[in-house]
């Protein structure tokens, strides 16, 4: 019985006989070679490196699972390239480094630049997250781009999902009051992202296990150097100077974004209930959301979503990386900025609105393939907007790419399925 496993490699050339070894390989590779080696950029044109990302983590912050290693976080990482190919016809690479240290991540990242198209950084725990990101992003000699799926792509799908659930509402961005309970990677991005997309910061609240998040808060001004990113939010947000706890914080707010651990009961019926009329709830805590859905809806609040598959309205970040990945490599993109990140999360809110939003459906399921090239698109056209795509395409060119891309992807596991390369699962499964 062959090792098990979610990916492999196979090969995208012709190999008709043992003569085209010579194309590919020794003499033949050697003619690429140089001329990489005369015009660095080339590398994107003679190797896969154009199409390639690497899944990087340390495996201290696995969903649901917390620091289990790298080792056993594998599994997840091998997912999440499965995702990124079937989703986004891109081809991902797990990388669990058996590490523990930021500076050594960061160090590793730049040494396996030349190898891949982008870094995908995946399950690593707070604030060094925070810092492996900020650090990357930021350093002159990282030359493709590095997301953090945990915080960019969280930001991504909620966001969409929050445009949505207002528009069934009757709400507007600019005016609604948003309580974030839980102040780690995933809601802090998520804040930052729709205070950009339109959100008012003083409108927002974050709420940790401590309390609300404000100026008055002198335990997190005294760790501002080590969590610049919490302290930050405690200076722009919270216009009304609340304190307090959750249900302080929750208290009047039309729309409340839950990412603090999981369930059910560390939400209460009665704050929910203390809600602005027709509130939207976003409890999203894995594996079991903060309060269950159906408890929000017995005391009034109107529409949401949930991590989960088996409630409506799923918020799943693989409505987003791919597409988003998609988009950033067609054009060669040398980073994926907030901007970026907001007309994906608006894209995604449109394929839902295209077919027609209600309370049960404010995003996109996954098995809606079209979403993916969409995204890509907007994605592709911002980078290009903001001066920092390698190359530029029109917006049919981008769209008939990522079609073809994704659809062969799929196509392509479908064919080895139907042949038996892959083997069908047990019918339990």
């Amino acid at each position: 019985m062959l090792e098990k496993g979610k990916i492999q490699t196979i090969a995208k050339c012709a190999v008709r006989d043992f003569n085209d070894f010579a194309i590919w390989y020794t003499p033949g590779v050697a003619e690429p070679c140089l001329d990489i080696q005369k015009n660095p950029e080339k590398v994107y044109e003679h190797t896969n490196k154009w199409n390639t990302v690497a899944v990087v983590s340390d495996g201290t912050r696995v969903l649901g699972l917390g620091n289990i290693g790298p080792k056993a976080a594998m599994p997840v990482m091998e997912g999440k390239a499965l995702l990124f190919k079937y989703l986004g016809g891109v081809d991902a690479v797990p990388l669990c480094l058996d590490t523990k240290d930021p500076d050594k991540i960061i160090e590793t990242v730049k040494l396996i630049q030349p190898s891949f198209g982008g870094i995908n950084l995946e399950d690593i725990a707070k604030p060094k997250c925070f810092y492996i990101l900020d650090t990357l992003r930021s350093d002159p000699e990282v030359e493709i781009p590095v997301w953090h799926d945990d915080q960019q792509g969280t930001a991504t799908i909620v966001t969409a999902g929050v445009m949505n659930a207002l528009k069934v509402v009757g709400k507007k961005m600019d005016e609604v009051l948003v309580s974030m309970i839980g102040a780690g990677a995933a809601n802090i991005a998520i804040g930052r992202v729709m205070m950009t997309a339109g959100i008012k910061p003083e409108n927002v609240m974050f709420c940790d296990s401590k309390g609300i998040l404000g100026t008055h808060r002198k335990d997190l001004e005294a760790l501002k150097d080590a969590n610049p990113q919490k302290w930050n939010m405690c200076l722009k947000t919270n216009g009304e100077k609340r304190v307090g706890d959750m249900a302080e914080c929750m208290r009047d707010t039309d729309v409340c974004v839950a990412m603090s651990k999981s369930g059910p009961g560390v939400i209460k019926k009665e704050w929910v209930a203390a809600m602005a009329t027709d509130a939207i709830m976003f409890p999203c805590a894995n594996p079991i959301p903060e309060i269950w859905p159906w408890e929000c809806k017995e005391v009034g609040a109107r529409v949401g979503g949930t991590g989960r598959s088996d409630f409506e309205n799923q918020v799943n970040n693989s409505l987003g990386f791919p597409g988003i990945f998609r988009g950033t490599l067609d054009v060669k993109a040398k980073t994926i900025t907030d901007e970026m990140v907001i007309v994906a999360a608006e894209e995604i809110a449109k394929t839902a609105e295209d077919k027609g939003i209600h309370e049960g459906y404010i995003v996109p399921n996954m098995d809606e393939w079209e979403v993916f090239p969409r995204e890509a698109v907007a994605v592709a056209l911002k980078a290009m907007e903001q001066g920092i795509a390698r190359v530029k395409r029109t917006k049919q060119e981008l769209w008939d790419r990522a079609s073809k891309i994704i659809q062969d992807s799929r196509g392509m596991t479908q064919l080895l399925m139907k042949e038996n390369y892959i083997p069908m699962p047990p019918k339990d499964l």
